[in-house]
């Protein structure tokens, strides 16, 4: 088996916009398809294409890696979009794998960075988590179950089978986004034909071990991937019978916070994180996150949702073609 260098991923971009006023034409480098597998035994390097060299006024050079830049602002939006509506991986995970790291490493790193964040919301429902104790038992059980097998496939996945994964998840996830306005009507009418009945005396409990199994499919997901994987939990709670919108989010959160973080551990412990991206991408998103008050106020939801559907169908069709 290689090593975890013998596999490498080289994104290169085309940077002359930014480079043809620094370089002459004669020193840069061509354009090279956007993925391109290559044997190693040593780091990937950064590529010179993709850094410009300034004079400072100290006759000091300086030189900026677009990469990082990218990488700051990708997580700071995504942090920004997870808080409102979520789908921030689809940007946060492909700025990563633009810093040249393995896929599994990306996606890992990309879930450490963004789990912290997911500590406040758990704060912000604590009185509605407390109200719902045993089903929040149930639906955090069900997380770590779930997230654990999840993360566990995904360390076990190879390289290139995960990468070429890659664009049909996002596909995947853009299209639960999608779907999501439709199906929250759908499930308007389902509470309301309910209430009906309820009215004429026909009630019925919350079936709680289907939807322990369901969650733990969900949690699945979650540990390996997870963009978009929150919607799928309300979606699943309102089915199986959980009717009261702060219930469903304080559920929600409980089990996707768990899968996250039973994931997030394993991760670590299995040293796929790489620090030096993950520290700076999890302070870029939680700036963002504490940002996003204001794009709450200003941009109604739908239009939210349709921003994350269309940055992930975006982010799909760019990895469909480029491999």
């Amino acid at each position: 088996m290689l090593d975890q260098y013998a596999l490498g991923l080289i994104l290169y971009s085309d940077f002359s916009v930014f480079t043809s006023a620094a370089t002459p034409l004669s020193h840069q480098r061509p354009l090279l398809p956007v993925y391109q597998l290559f044997v190693s035994s040593e780091p990937a390097q950064p590529a010179q294409c993709n850094t410009i060299r300034f004079m400072h006024l100290s006759g000091v050079a300086v030189t900026v890696n677009w990469h990082w830049v990218w990488l700051v602002i990708a997580t700071f939006l995504a942090g920004m979009l997870n808080a409102v509506a979520g789908g921030g991986s689809f940007l946060s995970f492909p700025a990563l794998l633009s810093m040249k790291i393995l896929p599994v490493q990306a996606n890992a790193t990309n879930t450490v960075a963004i789990w912290p964040g997911q500590l406040t919301s758990v704060a912000a429902y604590r009185y509605d988590v407390r109200r719902n104790l045993r089903a929040a038992m149930l639906m955090g059980f069900a997380g770590l179950l779930g997230g654990t097998a999840g993360a566990i496939v995904l360390l076990n996945t190879p390289q290139t089978t995960f990468l070429h994964l890659v664009p049909w998840l996002l596909l995947g996830a853009a299209s639960i986004f999608a779907v999501s306005g439709p199906v929250s009507r759908w499930l308007e009418r389902l509470k309301r034909s309910r209430r009906e009945r309820a009215t004429a005396g026909q009630t019925r409990a919350p079936r709680r071990m289907p939807l322990f199994l369901a969650a733990i499919v969900v949690s699945f997901y979650v540990g390996y991937f997870g963009a978009g994987a929150g919607f799928l939990f309300m979606t699943l709670l309102a089915l199986f019978g959980y009717e009261d919108i702060h219930a469903i989010n304080a559920l929600k959160v409980v089990a996707n916070l768990l899968a996250n973080g039973i994931a997030f551990i394993i991760f670590i412990v299995d040293g796929q994180v790489v620090w030096r991206y993950c520290l700076a991408a999890m302070i870029a998103a939680a700036i963002g996150g504490y940002a996003s008050a204001i794009l709450a106020k200003r941009v109604p939801q739908p239009v939210l949702r349709g921003l994350v559907v269309i940055i992930g169908l975006g982010m799909a069709a760019w990895f469909f073609a480029t491999q």
